[in-house]
């Protein structure tokens, strides 16, 4: 059973976007993703963009964001409590509330930077913006009546 996509006819007529190819690949495969901690991707604006994550139990000292290569990583590190000797065990009859460390990797696009990050209410939020470089806008090109060119 084949289970790629064969993006050759593709190759014939866009130059440059193999890489899209394989992102494609990767994001199709069969791999177990965590669902855990919970997610929502929002479009605020155009160009404008929200990722909250429900991380209760959290503090900010305890999650890093990282963006490096056009990937934004979400890293929930839980520290064990280590002052036993003071505080009793916790007994728990039902443990709903996963405090389990987690890793969470988003894969940007083009020109997406990362803006900022905040929590409330038990949510982190992270906001994004695709800022395009002012040489990649479209431009208007006006139309003088003169050429460059001609020698008068």
């Amino acid at each position: 059973m084949r289970t790629s996509t064969d993006f050759s006819p593709l190759y014939r007529s866009f130059i440059g976007f193999d890489h899209l190819a394989g992102l494609i690949d990767k994001a199709s495969q069969a791999e177990k993703q965590s669902s855990y901690p919970p997610y929502n991707v929002e479009l605020l604006a155009e160009d404008k963009y929200r990722i909250t994550m429900a991380v209760a139990g959290f503090s900010e000292e305890d999650i890093d964001i990282e963006s490096r290569d056009n990937s934004l990583i979400i890293i929930g590190t839980k520290a064990l409590n280590n002052n036993s000797e003071k505080q009793a065990p916790r007994k728990f009859l039902h443990q709903g509330i996963a405090e389990r460390n987690f890793e969470r990797k988003f894969q940007l696009g083009e020109h997406v930077k990362v803006i900022g990050a905040f929590m409330k209410d038990g949510l982190l939020h992270i906001d994004l913006q695709r800022e395009i470089p002012e040489a990649l806008k479209p431009r208007k090109i006006a139309i003088n009546g003169k050429s460059l060119l001609s020698d008068s």
